[in-house]
């Protein structure tokens, strides 16, 4: 049987180098605008894997041609950021949704775009933001390790939250938080050294890696 064709895009959630280790065979393409998955269908592949996409400087992925990619029998799979919000939308139609963030908001506990935009550098494509999504993940891990009470917790979370996404960075998370107060000094420098340590969640990441072996995998089982 021949090699199934896949055509992914990728950005920020993952580094290209380890995508390739996943998924030798793929052929990679920059997070995606309107028009890019009605372009990649007309190229018939047997699989389109939507991981990245642009949100607000572009017009976003479309969900017409997600449907019509769908129609044409091309197995449709999303994760990670504009793939998981994308297949939350259209799972009904025949979308694949693959991770945490993808159930996040096909569970409705998020809605916004803004939980997994970042900005990227323009040449890398590496995140110079933390994405909402992850921070959130960041202060449910940290509340379960004890390094947060719920309450500061949730106080921090909200501070990320009024941070205009492509701000949003745990520095600055921490330093409007010790400027307003809400949590006392010992519990922030705990969190911030928690931090520092290694120790901050990447959804993102672990879901951009989950979709790419659902690939994998997929094509492995067709072989």
């Amino acid at each position: 049987m021949s090699e199934k064709s896949v055509i992914v895009f990728l950005g920020p959630s993952l580094d290209l180098d380890s995508a390739r280790s996943i998924l030798p065979s793929a052929d990679f393409r920059p997070p995606a605008s309107r028009g890019d998955l009605e372009k990649a269908a007309a190229e018939n592949p047997d699989i389109i894997c939507l991981i990245d996409g642009v949100f607000f400087e572009q017009c976003s992925v479309g969900h017409r041609e997600i449907l019509a990619a769908l129609k044409k029998g091309i197995c449709v799979v999303g994760a990670s950021s504009m793939g998981a919000l994308r297949a939350s939308e259209t799972e009904i139609f025949g979308m694949v949704g693959i991770g945490k963030v993808f159930e996040l908001y096909k569970n409705k506990i998020i809605e916004s775009d803004d939980e997994v935009a970042v900005i990227c550098d323009p040449f890398t494509n590496e995140a110079v933001s933390d994405a909402l999504v992850n921070i959130r993940a960041t202060l449910e891990k940290a509340e379960s390790e004890k390094i947060l009470t719920a309450d500061e917790s949730a106080a921090l979370f909200q501070i990320a939250a009024e941070i205009y996404y492509p701000d949003r960075l745990y520095d600055f998370l921490i330093e409007n938080a010790s400027a307003s107060g809400v949590l006392n000094p010992e519990s922030l420098h705990s969190f911030e050294k928690w931090i520092r340590d290694g120790n901050a969640a990447d959804i993102k990441k672990e879901d951009a890696i989950a979709a790419l072996k659902f690939v994998s995998e997929k094509i492995s089982e067709s072989d």
